[in-house]
C-alpha cells in the first residue's frame, strides 16, 4: 500500500483564474453609481442568502429576516419614478433581477412579485392618491404585494377567459373566485387581484388587504420549484372592495397587460441570472473536483460542457442588454420581450442541464448548489407566459397572421 500510494502523481499546482460569468463584461455600460448598486446586491446575496438559502428551500419556507436587509441595499422600485422608489434605469432594473437570480430564484422571484407584477400594478394603474397611499411602504418593503391574474382553470387564457368575478353595489365591489400561483400570497399585506366585471366582461383591478372578509389563502405545498417562494391559491368569497381601493386606471385587460409587458423582461433576466449561476457554481466544482490526479476541468468533455453553458449565459446576458436600452428608450414591444422572455429561459434550461451533467452524480445533492438551479429553471420557464404562448405573440409580429386559436 505504501508503495502504491508513493507511485500516486502529486496534486498538482493549480490556481484557477477567478470565476466570472460576465464574460463580454456587459456590465461596463454601467456608470459607477448603477455598478455600486449591483455590488451592493451582490454583497447581500453572497453575504446573507447563499448561506441559509439550501436549508429554507428544502423546508418549503422563506427566509423572512431577509426582507429588511434587502430593503437596506435599496432596490425598491428600480426603474420607478417617485414616491420613495430607488429610480434608475430599466436596464439597471434587470442587473439587479440578475444578480438576485444569480443567488437564487426564488427570492427572485420574491422581488419581482413585489416591487414588480405588485406595485408594478398600482404603479401602472393606480390614481395620484393610490400611489401616494401603497407605494412607499412596498418601497421600503414595509408592506409585501402578491399579484392575483392566474386561477385555478385559466392560466394563459387570462385575456379572454378570466373567472373571477366582480360587480359593484354602491361604493363596494363584491369578488367571487380563485386565483392560484400566487407568489408571497400566504403573507402579502397588499394583494391586487385582478377580476372580470358582470355584464361589461371587462378586466378591472383592486388592491385587496390580506384581512379583508371574504379573503383567504391556502399555501401550495409539494412543490419541486421555487420551494422558497411562498405560492397561495386564493379564494375570494362574497369579497367586498370598496372603490377607493379598485385600481382607477385599470379598465381592461389592456391595463394589465401594460404590467406584464414591464415584468416580462424581468423573469426574462432571471433567467439569464439562473443560468450564469449554475455556470459559475459548474466552474468552480470542474476546478475543485479531483478526478486521475486531476482537476476535471481539464479534460476536454468537461471543458465543453463549460463552453456551451459560457455561450449561452453570454448570448442571453447582450440579448438582455439590448432590450433593457430598448425599454429605456421607450421603443419595446410586446413581441421583443416575448422574445426574450421564451429564448432566454429555453437557454436558461439547456444550461442548468449541462451543469448537472458536468457535476454526475453529485449534481443532484443540493449541497452542490446546482439541483436546486435545475429545479427552479422550470419554474422559470413556465411562469409570465409559456414559452408557446410568447412564440405565438413573435409568430403574429413576423408574420402579420394571427395563430392563436
Amino acid at each position: 500500500m505504501a508503495n502504491a500510494q508513493a507511485t500516486r502523481p502529486p496534486k498538482p499546482d493549480y490556481e484557477p483564474p477567478p470565476i466570472n460569468g460576465d464574460f463580454y463584461g456587459i456590465a461596463t455600460v454601467l456608470n459607477d453609481k448603477e455598478r455600486a448598486l449591483v455590488q451592493r446586491v451582490r454583497a447581500f446575496t453572497e453575504g446573507v442568502v447563499a448561506p441559509v438559502i439550501e436549508e429554507f428551500w428544502s423546508r418549503d419556507e422563506f427566509p423572512f429576516a431577509i426582507i429588511p436587509k434587502m430593503a437596506e441595499i435599496g432596490i425598491g422600485g428600480v426603474g420607478y419614478q417617485g414616491y420613495g422608489a430607488a429610480g434608475g434605469s430599466w436596464l439597471l432594473n434587470g442587473f439587479v433581477a440578475m444578480e438576485l437570480a444569480r443567488a437564487d430564484s426564488s427570492v427572485a422571484t420574491f422581488w419581482g412579485v413585489h416591487t414588480g407584477l405588485s406595485a408594478g400594478s398600482i404603479y401602472l394603474c393606480g390614481d395620484e392618491a393610490q400611489k401616494q397611499r401603497w407605494l412607499p411602504a412596498m418601497m421600503r418593503f414595509e408592506k409585501i404585494g402578491s399579484f392575483g391574474l392566474t386561477e385555478p382553470l385559466v392560466g394563459s387564457a387570462t385575456s379572454g377567459g378570466m373567472l373571477t368575478t366582480c360587480r359593484r353595489e354602491g361604493d363596494v365591489w363584491i369578488l367571487n373566485g380563485q386565483k392560484k400561483w400566487i407568489g408571497n400570497a400566504t403573507f402579502a399585506d397588499i394583494n391586487v387581484i385582478w377580476a372580470r366585471e358582470e355584464g361589461s366582461n371587462q378586466v378591472k383591478g383592486f388592491v385587496v388587504a390580506k384581512d379583508n372578509p371574504g379573503f383567504s389563502v391556502e399555501k401550495i405545498k409539494t412543490k419541486m420549484a421555487l420551494r422558497v417562494v411562498q405560492n397561495g391559491l386564493i379564494t375570494l368569497k362574497d369579497c367586498r372592495v370598496p372603490e377607493a381601493d379598485r385600481l382607477q386606471n385599470a379598465n381592461s385587460f389592456k391595463d394589465t397587460a401594460k404590467v406584464l409587458r414591464m415584468t416580462r423582461t424581468g423573469v426574462a433576466w432571471f433567467a439569464v441570472g439562473c443560468a450564469m449561476g449554475a455556470y459559475e457554481h459548474a466552474l468552480r466544482y470542474a476546478t475543485e473536483r479531483q478526478q486521475f490526479g486531476r482537476p476535471i476541468g481539464g479534460f476536454q468533455l468537461v471543458q465543453d460542457l463549460l463552453v456551451r453553458m459560457l455561450g449561452n449565459v453570454t448570448a442571453t446576458q447582450a440579448m438582455m442588454l439590448r432590450l433593457g436600452q430598448m425599454q429605456d428608450e421607450g421603443v419595446m414591444l410586446d413581441e421583443h420581450a416575448s422574445l426574450a422572455k421564451a429564448f432566454c429561459t429555453v437557454k436558461c434550461r439547456e444550461t442548468v442541464g449541462h451543469a448537472r451533467e458536468l457535476l454526475g452524480g453529485n449534481g443532484i445533492l443540493l449541497e452542490n448548489h446546482i439541483g436546486r438551479f435545475v429545479a427552479d429553471a422550470e419554474a422559470i420557464y413556465s411562469y409570465e407566459g409559456t414559452r408557446e404562448m410568447n412564440t405565438l405573440i413573435v409568430g403574429k409580429s413576423i408574420t402579420g397572421l394571427s395563430a392563436f386559436v
